[in-house]
């Protein structure tokens, strides 16, 4: 089944502010709220669904890619996907639980903050990276795998990632008792308000640490060199994104990792040029070749072809490989290799060169007669990108 169209899931038009999306997203989110719809499992594939429009909608680089290339832009594919789908609770609270406010969630929902059942957080969660992946043509027309060495913090070995010392060097937090959360009841004139918020005293882990790790210092993770295993799909183009779920920075004492975001650029090749999913190539006749015709070979994406030049081709002349270009992200859809025809005009003659023009100059058969179903230069274009 197709996706919805962010846009449409939030509610909103596709020129709405940051503020507009965050506000769309807070009200849709608030609707289909897991608490507000026990065991509806409709409700939470709603609500996840809105998660995963503000994810993207949310993010300039991410809402930018979906704007010009759709789901297509977006949508996951393996490990090395793009970002958008397969989205769950714990990080939807994670990530954008902030949107809806401790107070909120505190007097509504009965001191169940994010609804996640008072659940509290583990550790700091990790920063995003971003790096650049340069591609050839031919990878990008099939695909690749890519084993990618990354400098980043990871978890640290010898404490597990807790930044303790030993076991016995992490004790419930004092302020909170190991909750995460501090509650607070408020008399109005409504009545008694219960409000819940984060611990400031362990920020909302439950624990502290009394001896820090000596390798880590603390934080539970250290910085070193990872190889990530990326998978990218075939037809990705210059300027798509792809969202590693997990694979960016260790979160600090045991909090999840960040994303790693892989930026596509496009190696140009020495004789192609890419025009969306086609392939551009200018191939150079000599006069003769054109008037007598000839064979040639030219280069592919995957190799070379040989193609057949007709006697009396005329400059300008394009000639198109069917399903020689790149293949669309997601979809079945490929492109052409597209060949221009130049016939190089001499510019260096002997006296003899001279002559023997010269003579056939003014031959019937070397004046322009071009015939009427001849498409013009602006036709061709159109035809060449269409």
């Amino acid at each position: 089944m197709s996706k919805r169209d962010y846009y449409e899931i939030l509610g909103v038009q596709k020129s709405a502010s940051a503020d507009e999306i965050k506000k769309a997203y807070r009200k849709v989110a608030m609707q289909y709220h897991p608490d507000r719809n026990p065991g509806d499992k409709a409700a939470e594939e709603k609500f996840k669904e809105a998660a995963e429009a503000y994810e993207v909608l949310s993010d300039t680089d991410k809402k930018a890619q979906y704007d010009r290339y759709g789901h297509a832009g977006v949508s996951g594919n393996g490990r090395g996907g793009f970002s958008g789908g397969g989205m769950n609770m714990e990080d939807i609270f994670s990530q954008f639980g902030d949107i809806f406010g401790d107070d909120l969630f505190g007097g509504f929902f009965g001191g169940q903050r994010g609804g996640r059942g008072g659940q509290r957080s583990r550790g700091v969660r990790g920063s995003n990276l971003r790096i650049k992946l340069k591609l050839t043509y031919e990878e990008i027309a099939k695909g690749v795998t890519k084993n990618i060495k990354v400098k980043k913090y990871v978890g640290c070995n010898t404490c597990g990632g807790s930044g303790a010392k030993d076991k016995g060097s992490v004790q419930t937090c004092g302020t909170c008792g190991g909750s995460g959360q501090v509650r607070r009841v408020q008399n109005t004139f409504l009545g008694q308000m219960q409000t819940v918020t984060t611990c400031p005293t362990c920020n909302g882990e439950g624990t502290t640490v009394t001896a820090k790790c000596a390798t880590c210092k603390g934080e539970g993770r250290v910085y070193a060199e990872e190889t990530v295993t990326i998978d990218i799909p075939a037809g990705v183009q210059e300027g798509m994104q792809l969202n590693i779920s997990g694979k960016g920075n260790a979160g600090e004492r045991g909090g999840s990792a960040g994303d790693l975001i892989i930026l596509i650029e496009e190696d140009q090749h020495k004789e192609l040029h890419r025009e969306g999913l086609n392939v551009a190539y200018e191939l150079y006749l000599s006069f003769t070749d054109a008037v007598f015709g000839t064979q040639v070979e030219v280069p592919t994406i995957d190799g070379r072809a040989k193609i057949k030049i007709p006697a009396g081709t005329q400059s300008g002349k394009i000639f198109r490989l069917k399903g020689k270009g790149f293949p669309a992200v997601n979809s079945y859809e490929k492109g052409d290799q597209l060949i221009h025809v130049n016939v190089w005009t001499p510019q260096n003659l002997t006296a003899e060169e001279k002559a023997l023009l010269e003579k056939l100059s003014h031959s019937t058969n070397f004046k322009p007669h071009p015939d009427k179903n001849e498409k013009g230069f602006f036709e061709k274009i159109k035809e060449m990108f269409s």
